[in-house]
């Protein structure tokens, strides 16, 4: 008997750039544990790009094809689903993952416009997918295939009968004893991911205690956190970094609270160990726990500067954070965790959802206002994204909100397949409430654009203190710079204008008239060509960076000299401060993206020691840090800088979309030149 023939696929798009870059850790999951269960009895191969998914189905489709389904794959997997049923008809179509609707008719739709599925795992896949695998090897016929898995209930899925009805299972399953699941990556089954393309993804613990209503992991259903063995992840780690290719320098933990729990400094000890042993991994990314934040500190003192941790805030508005269940949350002490990070080396980043409920313009500003004053370095600003599978995408609470939505092309996310089907994933994004409207919202938008090209990374740090130093607030220049956009020189007002048409005109009012526009080849081209489907606010921060970094400077400078100048005139000396810290900014921000950044250095005469004063430990003002003499620097980049870009923009490619995912994946500290006297 031949062996039941199996794909599992977790895609991703790379027609542009490469868009989720981590290996398919969730479906490696599911493949050991139906490998251990059913042995030589089952062939599994797995697939992470979308053409070699095509090739293998073209040249010999499987008995069953399981896709994940997140927000940034679900349309490919519908149209693979597709083009797999018209291969071989009789096959099983299983989707999983957690963008699936908690609502029955929001189900019902689900499954209505997702027409092609059989069956679906909703939280964890392991089980249920096996137990379809179970039912498979007892059909005898191949005739009888379909019909005998498809007629009744599956433990721990959602069946589409033959029927056309679905069928529920008692409740979805999980396993509290991870370890029973065995790794994808000590069974060899993840290996062919080490391709040099995409980085190790490890699991420490799957769940989360938390219940914010915007998260997909803010059901009851995955509240309890279980937790694989620390013996578990030190092999797999010892694994991951013998194999490793030496352009991949980042590895990532999925967990969704790291740095809460007394096993997580375990682990920290076992990357440590495995840092000291292979040189990987040099950077470990991970999303902060959301409360205990001595253990988080602890977490951040071990790993050191290898760390990337985002701290999760959202919002700092407490009814807004008490609109979506998050008020068990304390954001203060998210805050608090900046100074230890800091002290690391490493730089502070901080997420914010745009368009929560309950959010006005002010409280949203407040919340920039916070975060700038805690001195975070990087704030993401994300538009509220309204996902199925979250509390706040139910008709309850959307109507309860009077959230109003448009659509978008998810970001890089569009290929066209061999058959000539253009297909572009699409988010729901919303745009206003009962409190925001859509045009603060756009001024919102503009304000992020100010916020990361002016905040972000150290560029303007010698500027933003010596404002604090002058007893002016760090934000009320991002602020006066939003008010002010019309003094700025002639490319950046164009590049402001040409932000907020973009952030009107990307917003579509259905899914399906993105779908239909794209599929003109025209239309198509101007995805291929950057003039749509980006991310606006990294796309037109590498922009800044790569192409208007001089006449941005300036800008920043011309609205600080007015802010310095407001109420009086600047003394002799504050003035010739505001002149050394102004070339310093000059010389760390000169053409920091460029192409020819390595051949261009530009040099400036400074009357203070900027770089001792912006690295003192200890209160001190500037005037202390005077040159003896007036002293000319050159402004350089190291070719560790230059080869830690250069190696992301031979993964991500050296477009402006590649670029825009160089600085989420490069530290922006990296970015900026150095000071060295001539």
């Amino acid at each position: 008997m031949k062996p039941l023939k199996i794909f599992l696929a977790d895609l991703t798009y790379d027609t542009i750039t490469l868009s989720t870059d981590v290996f398919p850790l969730n479906i490696g999951y599911i493949a050991s544990y139906a490998k251990a269960q059913f042995g030589s009895n089952v062939e599994i191969k797995l697939f992470k790009y979308i053409e070699k998914l095509e090739d293998e189905l073209e040249r010999s489709p499987p008995d069953i094809i399981g896709f994940s389904n997140y927000a940034w794959c679900n349309r490919i997997s519908r149209e693979m689903s597709r083009i797999f049923l018209k291969l071989n008809p009789n096959g099983i179509v299983v989707w999983g993952g957690p963008n699936f609707p908690l609502d029955l008719p929001s189900q019902e739709r689900f499954f209505k416009e997702n027409s092609i599925i059989d069956v679906y795992i909703p939280v964890e896949g392991e089980i249920g997918f096996s137990n379809i695998v179970k039912k498979a090897l007892n059909v005898k016929s191949n005739d009888e295939f379909r019909n005998k898995i498809l007629e009744d209930t599956i433990d721990g899925c959602i069946t589409r009968l033959k029927n056309g009805k679905l069928q529920y299972s008692a409740s979805p399953i999980r396993i509290k004893q991870l370890d029973d699941i065995p790794s994808p990556y000590t069974t060899g089954i993840l290996d062919q991911f080490f391709d040099g393309r995409l980085s190790p993804m490890i699991q420490t613990n799957r769940g989360c205690p938390f219940s914010c209503t915007f998260c997909v992991d803010g059901s009851d259903l995955v509240k309890q956190v279980n937790s694989f063995s620390n013996e578990r992840v030190r092999e797999e780690l010892h694994y991951i970094a013998k194999r490793v290719t030496p352009d991949v320098p980042t590895m990532h933990i999925s967990d969704l609270n790291f740095g809460m729990y007394p096993k997580d400094l375990e682990v920290c000890d076992a990357i440590k160990e495995i840092q000291q042993k292979y040189n990987f991994p040099k950077y470990v990314k991970v999303t902060s726990g959301k409360n205990k934040r001595d253990k988080i500190i602890a977490a951040i003192k071990k790993l050191g500067s290898s760390t990337y941790m985002t701290m999760s805030v959202q919002s700092m508005n407490s009814q807004v954070l008490s609109n979506i269940r998050r008020d068990n949350i304390s954001s203060d002490e998210l805050i608090a965790l900046g100074p230890a990070i800091k002290e690391e080396g490493l730089q502070t980043t901080s997420d914010v959802i745009l368009g929560l409920p309950g959010e006005s313009y002010e409280t949203h500003i407040e919340t920039i206002r916070d975060l700038v004053r805690a001195d975070i370095e990087w704030i993401n600003v994300w538009t509220l994204m309204l996902l199925d599978g979250s509390e706040l995408n139910t008709p309850k609470e959307r109507k309860k909100w009077d959230l109003k939505s448009k659509f978008r092309i998810i970001p890089r996310d569009f290929v066209k397949l061999k058959n000539g089907t253009v297909v572009t994933e699409i988010e729901e994004v919303g745009i206003g409430s009962s409190t925001l409207s859509f045009d603060e919202y756009v001024q919102l938008r503009l304000l992020s654009i100010i916020l990361i090209a002016t905040k972000s990374g150290n560029i303007y740090e010698p500027l933003l203190k010596f404002l604090r130093e002058q007893n002016i607030d760090s934000f009320d220049l991002l602020h006066m710079m939003l008010k002010n956009i019309n003094t700025s020189s002639k490319n950046i007002q164009e590049l402001f204008e040409q932000f907020k048409q973009d952030t009107i005109h990307e917003l579509w009012d259905t899914p399906e008239e993105i779908e239909k526009n794209y599929q003109n080849n025209n239309e198509y081209e101007k995805l291929l060509n950057e003039k749509a489907g980006m991310n606006l606010i990294f796309y037109y921060y590498a922009l800044i960076l790569a192409e208007h970094m001089s006449d941005w400077t300036e800008f920043v400078i011309e609205i600080s000299d007015k802010m310095l100048n407001q109420d009086k005139k600047m003394s002799e000396d504050v003035n010739q401060q505001f002149h050394s810290v102004s070339n310093y900014c000059r010389g760390l921000g000169y053409n920091v993206l460029g192409k020819d950044r390595m051949q261009t250095e530009p040099k400036f005469f400074l009357d203070y020691d900027i770089a001792a004063w912006i690295n003192t430990g200890i209160p001190s003002s500037l005037s202390n840090f005077k040159n003896k003499n007036r002293s000319e620097f050159v402004f350089q980049l190291t070719d560790e800088q230059f080869n830690l870009v250069e190696v992301n923009l031979d993964k991500f490619g050296n477009t402006l979309s590649g670029r825009s995912q160089v600085i989420r994946d490069v530290p922006t500290s990296k970015l900026s030149r150095y000071a060295k006297i001539v």
